[in-house]
């Protein structure tokens, strides 16, 4: 079946060079067993309800001009888009309608439904030919052999069985806005019918997605004729292009979407007056954030209702022709109906209706949930200050659960006054996305701490955790993540993903900046780091991984985020919460030179030494250290020394160094063979290690000396020195007071020579670790601002 659905609407299609633009869109566009939904063909429907109206008031001689109208535009399309025969059949096919016409008119037997669909029939049948003749396989179908309505209800099942008729190797021209009933007469799907039928067949034809193309460039926050400021969006989501249409924004339609409920199918609006330019693609709830729009009602009668009855707004909508909208206020129910309408309604309601206000003028205001009531507010002080009656002004809910706002006045909104107010009420400000990935106790303890952080953040750039990632599962909310209950939201919320959904899920945040805060300890998910640049994400790390990767892949992974102007911030991958990334590139900046860089870079191997003197095997202390919590699962990944070395290389890289792991001298603080079997088997050969590390102590003594282990950077040679060791240390030097469990940098420069600079404190631990990532995260977003 086919995979897409395009619609083209009246204007167009309104001569012959539209239908040529159109065309070349459909080749480049489409694909053969896609489906094309065309409307009558510019102001063709108009000419068409003149003509009815002319034959209501019995006036012959004005039917018969009216169809001559028709005629000529009918003709002049086809003489300059067919040639040879398919013009001469096309045009003879086209007369013998007009005629049919003309007599049914003259013998009273005209059917308005009927007189109306010509149109839609007309441009499905010459846009199918004109393709034909481009040498594209093309065929034109009458959607009153696809859609079946009875008692005004569309059958689902039948309408789905009769779209299979819809060819897989060509183009399928079906009309659009028409439809049968069980007798077989026509029936019309109301303004704008031609957007509902194409989300209609893409629903029955189980299409992937359905393109409106319009006269618009896609859904901006307001009308771009009326105001040169508005915003275009690359991303709508439903709920709020729902509510838009019912408040009668002229872009979409309420019903065009219902279609899609429940659906994955993509709904996109773009302009074929400018195919090449970007669109809006209208997504599902959670997929895009909520955006700000301005909409404004002109000429509106406000009803009072008693008793409405479920579903009888869509009734009345059907009746009119026309979009409603209803809303409680004061335990009232209202109703703003078109004033041309209004009556119709009213009477249909038998009673039940009543005429509170007649020729008012709206501004519909659709914006993010917790800011409704202050934007009506705002809105209203500006009216009033250019002295706009205001009859109504209030923020409500409506069902799905959309906060809007709706002020009721006596006068219409001019283009100055529509742009003063968009001015001020429509935040075109740039947003960051947060995505946290690695939930365990420190990425725990930075999700508690971001909401109390946020009202320090949003004063810069306003901030939204959207994303959380943990193993397997991911929980995406574009809206954002109510933080107080974000673990109840993950338990219940949380999806599998693999790498493909997780790149496409940041590439669906539609956010003008994104991060990715990576909290695990990982090295794939740091491998992902180019795919999250390529999806324009800034990174801050707590993962060590990818800042002592090969010098290549670490460096292409740099240039990328150079290019794409993207930062990478890792404090914490060296230091926890201490500003060592800081110091060492202020002390940069500002002209100095690091000479030599030492310290104890790993809490675990710190308070081990601190508090080893002897008195108990060195064992026992390692396995009272793990029941703390304060190594890793394995302590033995403590004691290797790697993770000191690749912060040590962290650091390096930080200096400008070109080094990688093998240009790190690393000693073990074990003998090398206890690195072999598993822990059971380490444990029954423990005495090698209290061995191993009693020598040292004892030797250590001997020379009124402490054990550290240190990492030590020394660029005052003429080779560079970098290693990592269980190191002796003087009583009198910095490492040697070090407090069990601190890290400790001791940076010595041009400026720093005889008294070093130092660094000191907690190394490790969640709530200074968490803080330190807070502080990257707080430095990117003030690095945002423009």
């Amino acid at each position: 079946m086919n995979t897409a659905v395009h619609k083209f609407g009246g204007s167009s299609l309104s001569s012959a060079a539209r239908y040529h633009a159109v065309a070349n869109i459909i080749i480049s566009h489409c694909q053969a067993g896609d489906s094309v939904v065309v409307s009558a063909a510019g102001k063709t429907t108009n000419t068409l309800v003149k003509l009815w109206l002319c034959y209501q008031q019995n006036d012959s001689q004005g039917t018969l001009d009216v169809i001559k109208l028709l005629k000529n535009h009918q003709v002049e399309l086809i003489s300059e888009l067919l040639i040879d025969e398919l013009q001469e059949t096309a045009l003879q096919k086209l007369n013998d309608e007009l005629e049919l016409i003309a007599t049914l008119a003259q013998q009273q037997e005209l059917v308005e439904a009927q007189l109306l669909a010509h149109g839609e029939v007309w441009s499905a049948r010459l846009l199918a030919q004109y393709l034909t003749q481009l040498e594209h396989k093309a065929n034109a179908f009458d959607a009153r052999d696809l859609l079946l309505l009875s008692g005004g209800q569309l059958q689902h099942e039948k309408n789905q069985k009769s779209c299979q008729v819809l060819n897989s190797e060509q183009f399928n021209v079906v009309t659009g806005f028409i439809a049968k009933n069980e007798s077989g007469e026509t029936v019309t799907l109301g303004r704008n019918g031609s957007d509902y039928s194409a989300t209609l067949i893409a629903r029955y034809c189980n299409a992937q997605s359905v393109t409106i193309w319009t006269d618009t460039q896609g859904v901006y926050s307001t009308d771009p004729r009326k105001v040169k400021q508005a915003i275009k969006y690359a991303k709508v989501c439903r709920e709020q292009a729902n509510l838009l249409a019912r408040l009668g924004n002229p872009v979409l339609h309420a019903k065009t979407l219902t279609p899609l409920k429940d659906t994955n199918i993509k709904l996109v609006v773009r302009s074929s007056f400018d195919s090449h330019s970007a669109c809006t693609e209208i997504v599902k709830k959670g997929n895009a954030k909520q955006k700000h729009f301005l909409t404004t009602l002109d000429n509106h009668d406000l009803v009072k209702i008693e008793q409405l009855i479920e579903g009888e707004v869509g009734e009345l909508s059907q009746l009119i022709q026309h979009t409603l909208h209803h809303f409680e206020l004061d335990s009232e129910t209202y109703l703003l109906i078109p004033a041309a309408y209004t009556h119709i309604v009213i009477n249909h309601l038998s009673g039940r209706a009543n005429l509170v206000e007649s020729n008012l003028f709206g501004l519909g205001i659709v914006c993010p949930n917790d800011i409704a009531h202050q934007l009506t507010q705002q809105a209203a002080k500006i009216l009033q200050k250019y002295n706009i009656n205001i009859r109504f002004a209030f923020s409500q809910k409506d069902m799905p659960g959309n906060e809007y706002g709706l002020v009721l006045c006596e006068q219409a909104f001019d283009t100055d006054l529509l742009t003063i107010l968009h001015e001020e009420l429509i935040s075109d400000s740039q947003e960051l996305a947060v995505v946290v990935a690695g939930l365990g106790n420190v990425g725990a303890t930075f999700i508690t701490q971001l909401e109390k952080q946020l009202v320090r953040l949003n004063y810069l750039l306003p901030v939204k955790l959207v994303g959380l990632v943990r193993s397997e599962n991911m929980l995406f909310c574009s809206d954002g993540i109510k933080i107080h209950n974000w673990l109840e939201q993950w338990q219940t919320s949380a999806i599998a993903y693999d790498n493909k959904s997780l790149i496409a899920a940041l590439e669906q945040l539609d956010y003008e900046h994104k991060v990715v805060i990576d909290i695990t300890a990982s090295e794939d998910f740091s491998l992902l780091y180019p795919d999250f640049a390529a999806q324009d994400c800034h990174l801050i790390s707590a993962n060590k991984y990818a800042g002592t990767a090969h010098t290549t892949w670490y460096n292409a992974l740099k240039e990328k985020l150079y290019e794409r102007n993207l930062k990478w911030r890792y404090n914490t991958s060296v230091g926890a919460g201490l500003p060592i990334n800081f110091a060492l590139n202020d002390l940069q900046y500002s002209g100095d030179k690091i000479e030599r860089l030492l310290g104890v870079f790993s809490g675990t191997l710190s308070w081990l030494c601190c508090e080893y003197d002897g008195s108990v095997p060195f064992s026992e202390l390692l396995l009272k250290a793990k029941d703390m919590g304060y190594t890793e699962p394995d302590p033995r990944e403590d004691l290797s020394g790697r993770d000191v070395q690749r912060k040590l290389l962290i650091l390096a890289r930080e200096l400008g160094l070109t080094l990688d792991l093998d240009d790190i001298s690393l000693t073990p603080m074990m003998p090398a063979d206890l690195a072999q079997g598993d822990w059971l088997s380490f444990l029954e050969k423990r005495d090698k290690l209290d061995a191993f590390m009693s020598d040292k102590l004892i030797q250590a003594k001997k020379e009124d000396l402490v054990l550290r282990y240190v990492a030590e950077l020394n660029l005052q040679q003429d080779k560079l020195v970098a290693k990592v060791a269980l190191s002796a240390v003087k009583k009198d030097e910095p490492l040697a007071g070090l407090k069990a469990g601190d890290n400790i940098f001791v940076i010595n420069s041009l400026w720093y020579q005889d008294n070093a600079l130092v660094i000191q404190g907690p190394g490790a631990g969640q709530e200074v670790t968490a803080a330190g990532i807070h502080s990257d995260l707080y430095w990117l977003t003030h690095s945002l601002i423009k």
